[in-house]
């Protein structure tokens, strides 16, 4: 699966994205369509840590990989737009990255140091490994 991102940073318009990389299985109920199964990378921008929505790493993700792939698979219908689309399904989604510039990952630390409480861990070196194992790309 071909990553196209010709960008230097981790998202046009974020310091931070998860990147997910997504299969998609096409089912139309009036045609039909060849090839019917595609792969494609997703990038869901990462709030900045403290923010709504911050904690994305560790609700969905456990050690590098999603935690929960039939969980998973309902908000990112909805965030890709597919919730009314029946003839198309996500057979599969697997984590690939966190890719961030220095700073969010600065960030990120410092946010969990300050509040290690939703954590089983209080270094945050720790915690990031748990929840993201070796998959954080720093990109400037």
């Amino acid at each position: 699966m071909a990553d196209r991102d010709h960008g230097t940073g981790p998202t046009d318009e974020t310091r931070a994205a998860y990147v997910f990389g997504v299969t998609l299985q096409f089912d139309p109920p009036a045609a039909t369509v060849s090839p019917d199964r595609i792969e494609t990378i997703v990038r869901i921008p990462a709030p900045d840590p403290g923010r709504e929505g911050w904690l994305l790493f560790r609700d969905r993700l456990w050690h590098g990989e999603v935690s929960d792939p039939e969980r998973f698979r309902r908000p990112l219908r909805e965030r890709l737009g597919l919730e009314d689309a029946p003839g198309i399904e996500i057979v599969d989604a697997s984590f690939r990255e966190l890719r961030t510039d220095a700073s969010y990952l600065r960030d990120l630390r410092d946010a969990v140091e300050s509040d290690p409480t939703p954590f089983a861990d209080d270094d945050p070196d720790a915690v990031l490994h748990a929840y993201l194992g070796s998959s954080i790309h720093v990109r400037e």
